[in-house]
């Protein structure tokens, strides 16, 4: 295979709703093992394990994306890795971790406010529900028509004391 034809074959991997997890997880395998740099190629296949709710497995292999240089190599999908790996963590009960790599996020736009709000659901899991409110308020205030002084200040208010 090209590297040339790569890209589009994972995207039509992603796009194909005929295969189950555990195909989409072979073929990913396969994809991988061809990938134009290895970090690209664990990053797609942590996703594969990922969505096929294998997160001790999609773990392994976004630690080893980021070993092997992900975000020296491809931003956007580095950008989107933090969002990943980090939701696996919370989902494996790692949650301090997750939250830590979600406050780190950097901003970008191949995730726009999603760190945010996975952040938001990391504080809810661990418990911290006024601060995970505030955190999916901010989030979307931005977004909304108008309020934005209003809903800044209740959101703040949350976690005054």
């Amino acid at each position: 295979m090209s590297t040339g034809d790569w890209e589009p074959r994972v995207a039509a991997l992603w796009d194909d709703e005929t295969i189950d997890d555990q195909q989409r997880i072979d073929r990913m395998r396969e994809l991988a093992a061809d990938a134009p740099h290895p970090a690209v190629g664990a990053f797609e296949l942590g996703g594969a394990f990922d969505s096929g709710g294998h997160e001790a497995e999609a773990d392994v292999q976004y630690a080893a994306a980021t070993a092997a240089g992900l975000d020296a190599v491809d931003a956007d999908r580095a950008a989107r890795m933090v969002v990943q790996h980090a939701s696996t963590l919370r989902n494996l009960g790692r949650i301090d971790e997750a939250v830590a790599m979600l406050r780190d996020a950097p901003e970008h736009p191949a995730t726009g406010a999603a760190p945010r709000v996975f952040l938001a659901l990391a504080l809810h899991t661990a418990g911290h529900h006024d601060e995970a409110l505030r955190v999916a308020i901010e989030a979307v205030e931005p977004t909304l028509p108008r309020y934005h002084r209003s809903v800044r200040a209740y959101a703040a208010a949350l976690t005054e004391s």
